[in-house]
C-alpha cells in the first residue's frame, strides 16, 4: 500500500501525532505502523496514569506551558469522549522545618506556571485531606489527576481511523530507505519518497 505519511509506533504519542496531523491535512493518506497486536502496548498502557498540573517545570518554559495546557486540553478531551479520570488532587508535603522553604518555592513556582487552585495548607488542613499524612505544611494542587492514558490512546485512534486513517498492527518497521527523488509533474509534494519495509 501508498500513503503520503506513516506513522511509526501506536504509542500515545504516535496516535496523538497521526490524529492531529490527519485532521490538519485530512486530503493526505495517513497510516500508524504498530510491531505490537494492540495499540499503547508499552509506556503508554503501563504509566502511571498522573494528569500533572505544571508545578515542577521552570517559569516560562515550553515545558511549563505545555503542562499546563496539556492538562486543561486533557481534561476537556475525557469529558467529550467520555473517558473517566478523576482530579483527586495533590499534596506535596513538608515533614522537616528546612523543607518549608522550598515548599513556599515551589508554590511560587506554580503560581508563575498559572497552574489554577494552588495553596498552602497547614497541618491540620493536611489532615482533613489525608487523615494518614503527617506534614508541618503542603503545597495543596487540586488541579493533579489521574486517567487510564490507554484508554485516551485507544479514543486518539478511533478519531484517527473515522477520518479515514489506517493502523497497522503486527507490523514491525525492519527497514527504511530514501527512494530516488520524484519528479516535479509527480504532484504529490513529495521530494524524497520514503520505503517503508516489514519483515513479513
Amino acid at each position: 500500500s501508498t500513503f503520503d505519511v506513516a506513522v511509526v509506533g501506536a504509542g500515545i504519542v504516535g496516535l496523538a501525532a497521526a490524529r492531529e496531523l490527519i485532521q490538519r491535512h485530512p486530503s493526505l493518506a495517513f497510516v500508524v505502523l504498530e510491531k505490537e497486536q494492540e495499540l499503547a502496548h508499552h509506556q503508554s498502557g503501563r504509566n502511571s496514569g498522573v494528569i500533572h498540573s505544571g508545578i515542577y517545570y521552570t517559569p516560562g518554559s515550553l515545558k511549563a506551558k505545555l503542562c499546563v495546557q496539556g492538562a486543561a486540553l486533557c481534561y476537556q478531551y475525557c469529558d467529550q469522549k467520555g473517558i473517566p479520570y478523576k482530579r483527586c488532587g495533590k499534596l506535596i508535603v513538608a515533614v522537616e522545618h528546612d523543607e518549608i522553604p522550598r515548599l513556599k518555592a515551589l508554590y511560587e513556582r506554580g503560581l508563575q506556571n498559572n497552574v489554577p487552585g494552588l495553596k498552602l495548607i497547614g497541618a491540620k488542613e493536611i489532615q482533613e485531606k489525608e487523615p494518614f499524612c503527617r506534614g508541618l505544611m503542603a503545597l495543596d494542587s487540586p488541579y493533579t489527576g489521574i486517567v487510564d492514558y490507554k484508554q485516551v490512546a485507544q479514543s486518539y485512534a478511533k478519531d484517527f481511523q473515522e477520518a479515514g486513517g489506517t493502523i497497522l498492527t503486527d507490523f514491525e518497521v525492519t527497514n527504511v530507505e530514501m527512494a530516488k527523488e520524484s519528479s516535479p509533474e509527480s504532484g504529490d509534494g513529495l521530494k524524497y519518497p520514503i520505503i517503508v519495509r516489514n519483515k513479513k
